[in-house]
């Protein structure tokens, strides 16, 4: 069982190295690695050279490619071109990958008689100041049932999950036309096509809070608009899957629509009203048109909406688990 592990890296040479030590101490073998230099104006490329020198092997084949700088997923896609793993490990220039990671997704594919198609593995994000938190993390017994929390928590983020890549192939890839949450938009696309899910009940994945650096940066004002376009294209997903069944597919909508409403919270929280609230008002009457004019949602559903996204722009928490609960 072969892994490719693909790093795009762009203008990172003072932190890349963490993540490539990680890579190197992995307890798998064989094992491949593809570097995508995403145009780096620092000295990027010379560290991702120099790197690869050292630790080429006969059972570490490490491959260092470039491509244009546009976002993440040209390179991811590239990576993905030159892979020839059985598995693909997409993976972030200033994350950590535990020494196991590899060896407990080939045990858990092992497990599973080589019958699944995407692995899902916990995660820890460390903040900046040091503190450390789990990432969110359920099972479902089947891919369906895991898109709710795709949609609230991003639980196929990048660097979480193993996927197969003759499944990968014949999806559409990285949309390289998304600048944002696109590990988001692509889990939601992986998971339509109804891929057989298994789950890593460790967490072998330790994801940095890179601040101004990462691609969400320190607010989420500075790109209004391009989040809620994101968010449209995910719509377009799900109203276009002929085998959604209509329940189902109100579900989605209905959290696809929270979603929007979260970020109108962020706004708000920001101090971006005259962002926040259209954007409220939009979500807000899509919720309403999918339960028309019914007791449900007038006496309970509405009130609660609203209080949702107040306690979201005042910084509360919690509000993807009630958000599944409530819709």
């Amino acid at each position: 069982m072969l892994f490719s592990v693909i790093i795009p890296v762009y203008n990172r040479a003072d932190v890349v190295e963490r993540t490539l030590a990680s890579v190197a101490a992995q307890s798998w073998r064989p094992l491949q690695v593809v570097l995508v230099d995403n145009d780096s104006t620092d000295d990027t490329r010379r560290v991702l050279e120099q790197w690869a020198a050292r630790h080429r092997a006969t059972d570490l084949d490490i491959i260092v490619d470039s491509a244009p700088h546009h976002m993440a997923g040209a390179p991811r896609n590239r990576g993905a071109e030159l892979a020839t793993g059985d598995w693909l490990v997409f993976f972030d220039s200033d994350d950590e990958m535990h020494r196991r990671l590899l060896s407990d997704y080939a045990d858990v594919i092992t497990r599973h008689g080589g019958d699944v198609d995407i692995v899902s593995t916990r995660a820890t994000l460390r903040r900046r100041d040091g503190s450390k938190s789990s990432l969110p993390f359920h099972r479902a017994k089947d891919a369906l049932e895991l898109l709710p929390y795709q949609i609230l928590n991003s639980q196929l983020a990048t660097q979480r999950y193993a996927v197969r890549r003759e499944f990968f192939a014949a999806t559409d890839g990285w949309n390289i036309n998304v600048p944002v949450w696109n590990d988001w938009e692509l889990g939601i696309r992986l998971l339509l096509a109804r891929p057989r899910v298994a789950y890593m009940n460790k967490t072998r994945v330790t994801v940095h809070d890179s601040g101004a650096a990462s691609i969400t940066g320190t607010n989420f004002y500075s790109k209004h608009g391009t989040w809620e376009h994101v968010i449209d294209i995910a719509r377009l997903h799900v109203m276009l899957d002929a085998k959604l069944d209509a329940a189902t597919r109100t579900r989605l909508l209905r959290l696809l629509e929270f979603k929007r409403m979260t970020l109108a919270g962020q706004y708000e929280l920001e101090g971006r009203s005259d962002l926040a609230r259209p954007l409220c008002s939009r979500a807000y009457a899509a919720l309403r048109d999918t339960y028309g004019d019914s007791l449900l949602w007038r006496w309970w559903v509405a009130p609660a909406t609203r209080w949702l996204f107040r306690r979201v722009a005042t910084g509360g928490r919690g509000s993807a688990t009630l958000a599944r609960w409530l819709y």
